[in-house]
């Protein structure tokens, strides 16, 4: 059975206000999803499912059913607010879904085989999907799961500190922990963190969490477990979110598995501020430059 790709698109709509705003990248004005599925498709995943805000379904179906078609198989998740809350009194100022872990328990029922998840707006590398189709298609079971670890040195950018999930693992690449450094940044030749107790250094090979992501289905079934629990302790607070490393640390610290983590070479890239993105243009520009993709993903 081949995997499948849940691409979490939902929160883009509020980004671009329309998804046909969505931007282009590419020199035929593809995407940074589209690079994501091109690279699935040549790693041997057989379906990729969008997550994505239901007002928003016709225009992003009209954007990618006629370059897909006949390539890969499609399937649309919606995420909405009241999606799994089973009659929880929802705060009445509350608009936002609940985070990226809601957004794959959103896809109970249409994911039943083993998958990765990634983020619509980051580009991942053809590397890290080899590594997740390989790992999904003769590792992955319900009691192990993994991440695509990145160099942090891989993953910054020029216009400003970003934040990541230090990962920490085992002699048998078991995750045993992440830390979340939220303002992370180059500083006269060297990578810091900044926090409450000033700035400490961090090895630029250190691996971080791009939210690269495989699962079994049981991970999904999991998310419905736990978000119970998360509406019960954090459901009335407005901006609280049921983050998918939340879940996988529960996962982890209360011994029902192993969390490996997948090292990738591959340089990651996205769009942190708005400054970033002629710089991915031009990274895009190059790899096709380079040969690694056609001028034209999809003709």
């Amino acid at each position: 059975m081949k995997p499948t790709l849940v691409i979490l698109a939902a929160g883009m709509a509020s980004r671009y206000g329309s998804m046909k705003q969505i931007q282009s990248f590419g020199p035929d004005g593809e995407t940074i999803m589209d690079y994501s599925i091109y690279d699935a498709i040549e790693a041997g995943f057989g379906k990729v499912v969008f997550i994505i805000r239901e007002e928003f379904a016709e225009q992003f179906k009209s954007i990618f059913e006629p370059k897909l078609a006949g390539k890969i198989a499609t399937d649309y998740v919606y995420q909405y607010l009241e999606a799994y809350t089973n009659g929880y009194p929802i705060p009445a100022d509350r608009a936002k879904p609940w985070g990226t872990a809601h957004a794959v328990l959103c896809c109970k029922g249409k994911v039943n085989e083993p998958f990765a998840v990634i983020n619509a707006d980051d580009y991942y590398g053809r590397d890290a999907f080899h590594k997740a189709h390989d790992f999904l298609t003769t590792i992955c079971n319900d009691n192990t799961f993994a991440l695509v670890g990145y160099e942090l040195q891989k993953t910054l950018s020029e216009n400003g500190s970003v934040s990541r999930g230090v990962c920490t693992a085992d002699a048998d690449n078991n995750l045993t922990e992440i830390n979340e450094r939220t303002k992370i940044y180059r500083e006269e030749g060297e990578i810091v963190f900044e926090d409450e107790n000033g700035k400490t250094p961090l090895p630029g090979s250190s691996l971080v969490s791009m939210n690269y992501f495989c699962f079994s289905p049981a991970f999904i079934d999991m998310c419905e477990n736990m978000f119970t629990e998360f509406l019960t302790a954090k459901g009335q607070e407005l901006k609280s979110e049921f983050f998918i490393p939340y879940a996988a640390n529960e996962f982890i610290q209360s011994g029902k598995g192993v969390l490996k983590v997948l090292p990738t070479s591959a340089q990651w890239f996205g769009v942190t501020y708005k400054e970033d993105a002629p710089g991915v243009q031009a990274a895009i520009s190059q790899l096709v430059e380079d040969k690694v993709y056609p001028a034209s993903l999809w003709k």
